[in-house]
């Protein structure tokens, strides 16, 4: 596997653009469209939220049949909570997306971010959208996730290249998010491509095992939204036997390039936490099961007492320990240590003297490494947050306005 340019765009046969249609800012891009030139088997997690968006349930509807072959997206308005007028809205996206590149609106995938509450502003958006299929092309991926971008600091887009049966097969991505962000699925919005043959079944299967280890394992602020998905279109221009079989080899191979992307990006949305300035990984090693070790990594990602810790590089282990034993995984604290980075701060259940200079080092990287150890298994499983600063809370202070 090697890491290529072209994002969203670098498998064989797809197009992509993004263009301004004033939504919310006169001067940001904020309609995307994703294309192939022939029709894919296509597969999507989404929220699990009970207040969602409209595009959400017309997705489920419109991969019944296992295929798509085009993604149009918005940025600026969630097109939440907004009734039945939501419902025409989205449905009125993938005709008019539909129309303008000539499939038929089944075969068109709907994605909203944004504002919840509001209408569309759909006379814009319609423009934007046939205005976004003027302009597709296989440049187009940085257009693309530049649109998808709200609060966003950075635009998340890669591509990997692996070979099967001696076949370039080629898979890029974009993504978004940066607050709202807590898994119950896919904590944002993912688009992915492939130019790989694969059935619809296995196609579901890799997305929805790769976002349990990737985007579910993600927390920024403990908010899951109401628009959140990870979509993935397969084409099969590479020319590949098809992956039907989950115990092949190809399949394995696909999954681990699938899994390298996605969480790629999740470490991306996590770094680019509103008003973020760490990354946190946290990896719990040593559980008595997988279950346990993902419950209790994402409990430490996702407390606030922690992240805010970080944020101070104050090295409160203690906050770590209280934040696993509330996660509702079961286990002995008086067996678990705790690192901070290379630091050893607390040893069965019980803090040492460490070095509190070497811990604020720790604490000052980019990156910042917490490892619990839970002596009680073989099972492990890594998370990843990001600390909670002052910036965090004017940004969505101000979020509408």
């Amino acid at each position: 596997m090697k890491t290529i340019s072209g994002g969203i765009t670098a498998p064989a046969g797809f197009t992509a653009s993004g263009v301004c249609a004033e939504i919310k800012k006169k001067d940001k891009k904020d309609v995307a469209i994703i294309m192939s030139q022939v029709p894919c088997t296509a597969a999507g997690v989404f929220t699990t939220n009970m207040v969602r968006a409209a595009c959400i349930d017309i997705n489920k509807k419109h991969l019944l049949n296992g295929q798509a072959q085009a993604i149009v997206v918005n940025s600026g308005n969630a097109n939440a909570c907004t009734g039945q007028q939501g419902i025409d809205d989205t449905l009125q996206m993938a005709e008019v997306t539909a129309a303008s590149v000539n499939i038929d609106p089944s075969n068109v995938l709907v994605a909203s971010t944004g504002v919840i509450g509001v209408f569309m502003p759909m006379d814009q958006i319609a423009k934007g959208i046939e205005a976004a299929a003027r302009v597709l092309s296989p440049e187009g991926s940085e257009d693309a996730a530049q649109a998808i971008m709200t609060t966003d600091l950075a635009k998340k887009e890669i591509a990997v290249e692996i070979k099967l049966q001696g076949k370039s097969v080629k898979i890029g991505a974009i993504a978004k998010g940066s607050g709202m962000i807590h898994p119950n699925m896919a904590t944002m919005l993912s688009f992915i491509t492939t130019d790989a043959a694969i059935s619809s079944a296995c196609l579901q299967q890799l997305i929805r095992e790769s976002a349990g280890i990737s985007y579910n394992m993600v927390s920024v602020d403990r908010d899951t939204s109401t628009n959140d998905m990870a979509l993935i279109m397969a084409n099969g221009l590479a020319g590949n036997n098809i992956i039907d079989d989950p115990d092949s080899n190809d399949y394995k191979l696909f999954k681990e390039a699938l899994d390298f992307i996605n969480i790629f990006l999740a470490k991306k949305i996590a770094r680019d936490g509103e008003g973020a300035s760490h990354l946190i990984e946290v990896k719990v090693i040593n559980a008595a099961d997988e279950k346990s070790a993902r419950l209790i990594a994402r409990s430490i990602t996702a407390s606030n007492l922690t992240k805010a810790a970080v944020f101070g590089e104050d090295a409160n282990w203690g906050r770590i320990l209280a934040a696993a034993g509330y996660s509702s995984a079961q286990f002995d604290p008086e067996k678990v240590d705790i690192y901070l980075g290379q630091e050893k701060m607390a040893e069965g259940g019980m803090g040492l003297i460490f070095d509190e200079d070497k811990a604020r080092r720790e604490l000052q990287k980019e990156e910042v490494l917490i490892t619990v150890n839970l002596n009680s298994g073989t099972s492990s499983a890594t998370a990843w947050g990001c600390d909670l600063s002052y910036e965090y809370v004017r940004i969505n202070a101000s979020y509408r306005t």
